[in-house]
């Protein structure tokens, strides 16, 4: 009995030290409920000064740009199993370049079309005409008549784009119009074919994401500005962060042409090159500093006119066989060639007719030759 007694107040006595001395609660783990606090925690005021400068970047270039990227909508007529004649619709993008109603777009989006439709954000549409083709470039300069003025995109340079730099895309994706991506420059200068098997020089590459649809819209710079027109994407059904985009540049000479009532044609040198520089051209009699070693020079072109010579004899390399004993460019209209497309940057610039001033290595000296263009044909570069 004492025993019991003793541990009682044992018990007792420790109970009060625990909840005076030491002052702790057990029923405080029931306040939160009792007071009703909540479970989690956010910020006391939730404002848009939240986002990050290159978010604000994001938003500020499509409000300016979306209301001038369009959704365009072409009637192609189609040969069916037995023969009938029926009509398709397909779909693309495309944007204005100026306020009076000029859409710059690519040329397989409204290629075969019997009719042409744009329609702006504010669902208006219009019926357009087709003003001129670059099918070489995959370009096409389309017209609407405006009740109201237009907003319009600038154009931008795309000679100056860095590999690493932030652009964006707007297009209509399997037609969910107005719609933003984000990426950066991958690559630059690459070749794809088109649908058509026709090749594609000089496209830049990048992972925002371009889809079905998105053909023919703009790819922008961080300044809003036009630097590529959203071309192609790489593999079929959808982006897998490979896209590419028309350099802006191959549309200026066209929309040149056309405001001085040219008919555009491409210009064509005919002229196959490899890059050396470094061992390799030392190793092949060259100058260290290199250049463009020609490969082969087409027959009827214009380079041949001009009297550039390709190798005569093959050598192996490096477990490659190299073309020698060409000529080897070392100046484009006199710059230093840096880059594998140096002459493909020279001929963006150029059409049909025009005079491209080269700079070439020859039997051990140093030799300038101007090359009168020629124009490109259907099928060939």
């Amino acid at each position: 009995m004492k025993r019991a007694v003793v541990l009682g107040l044992l018990i007792a006595g420790g109970f009060v030290a625990v909840t005076t001395v030491v002052r702790v609660n057990p029923f405080r783990m029931l306040d939160p409920i009792k007071r009703n606090v909540p479970v989690w925690s956010g910020p006391d005021v939730a404002r848009s000064a939240g986002l990050s400068t290159d978010e604000l970047n994001n938003i500020d270039i499509y409000r300016a740009a979306h209301e001038a990227t369009v959704n365009i909508t072409s009637t192609v007529l189609r040969r069916g199993w037995f023969m009938e004649i029926y009509p398709e619709r397909e779909t693309g993008s495309g944007f204005f370049i100026n306020d009076q109603g000029l859409v710059l777009t690519n040329n397989h989006v409204v290629s075969g079309s019997s009719e042409v439709r744009v329609t702006l954000p504010d669902r208006s549409s219009y019926p357009a005409s087709i003003l001129a083709r670059d099918p070489q470039n995959d370009l096409a300069l389309l017209k609407v008549t405006p009740k109201k003025p237009f907003k319009y995109l600038r154009l931008g340079d795309s000679d100056k784009i860095q590999i690493g730099q932030k652009v964006l895309a707007i297009g209509n994706p399997f037609g969910l119009e107005g719609t933003l991506t984000t990426g950066i420059v991958s690559s630059s200068n690459r070749t794809i074919s088109d649908e058509n098997g026709r090749e594609l020089e000089g496209m830049i590459q990048t992972d925002a994401a371009i889809n079905p649809g998105n053909s023919g819209g703009p790819l922008l710079d961080s300044l809003g500005n036009v630097i590529g027109i959203n071309t192609a994407i790489y593999g079929r059904g959808g982006s897998i962060g490979i896209g590419f985009a028309m350099p802006v540049n191959r549309a200026k000479a066209m929309l040149d042409d056309y405001q001085s009532g040219k008919k555009y044609a491409r210009p064509r040198l005919g002229v196959e090159v490899l890059p050396v520089e470094g061992d390799l051209a030392e190793a092949l009699g060259l100058p260290r500093a290199g250049g463009l070693l020609v490969q082969g020079v087409a027959p009827g072109s214009a380079a041949e006119a001009a009297g550039l010579r390709g190798p005569r004899r093959v050598a192996v390399v490096g477990g490659y066989e190299i073309g020698v004993g060409g000529d080897l460019i070392t100046e484009v209209e006199g710059r230093a060639v840096e880059r594998r497309d140096a002459i493909a940057r020279a001929l963006s610039r150029k059409r049909a007719g025009d005079s491209l001033e080269l700079t070439l290595f020859r039997n051990g000296r140093v030799m300038k030759l101007t090359v009168t263009l020629g124009a490109a044909v259907e099928d060939r570069l």
